[in-house]
């Protein structure tokens, strides 16, 4: 066999254990591991802070990276830095009194982390826009879905009022 066919040969072997490799790794490392780190089906994103219906999609990004990622120590703090940033006093405290009563989140009104989640705008009037949070709760065919309406002021963009959607 001449030395250019065997160079093919074996470049034809590398790239196709290397292919095989890259399509084995993501199905093997997500077996055991309960938080895995998924490709982004979108390679970019852009966002605007004067709208408020992206505000509030900025604020549960955050957030539930936030809480999600319990095992780091600064996750507690950076989610409370958050719900000061985002929210109004007064949903803060509304928040703060839903937990104490219910022993979940009053951000998610739940006492675990969603896996997606996704913001649409619904309306406004009187100085306020609604907006709905969808989040999912697994990754299954059968993921439970619950829905959340958030309330933001347009003049301050900070988010008012959250309940969970019926």
């Amino acid at each position: 066999m001449s030395v250019q066919r065997r160079k093919t040969l074996l470049t034809a072997v590398a790239l196709t254990a290397g292919l095989t490799l890259a399509a084995v790794t993501p199905a093997l490392a997500g077996s055991g591991v309960s938080h895995t780190t998924r490709a982004a089906a979108v390679s970019s994103a852009q966002g605007d802070p004067r709208n408020v219906t992206q505000r509030v999609a900025d604020f549960y990004g955050a957030y539930i990276d936030s809480v999600w990622a319990n095992e780091d120590p600064a996750a507690g703090a950076d989610a409370k830095a958050l719900r000061a940033f985002y929210l109004s006093a007064a949903a803060q405290k509304k928040i703060a009194a839903y937990e104490k009563k219910n022993h979940a989140d009053g951000v998610l009104f739940a006492q675990n982390v969603p896996v997606k989640w996704k913001v649409v705008y619904t309306g406004s009037g009187a100085g306020h826009a609604t907006s709905r949070v969808t989040l999912t709760w697994s990754d299954s065919s059968h993921a439970q879905v619950t829905k959340i309406d958030v309330l933001s002021d347009l003049k301050t963009l900070k988010i008012t009022d959250l309940k969970p959607a019926h």
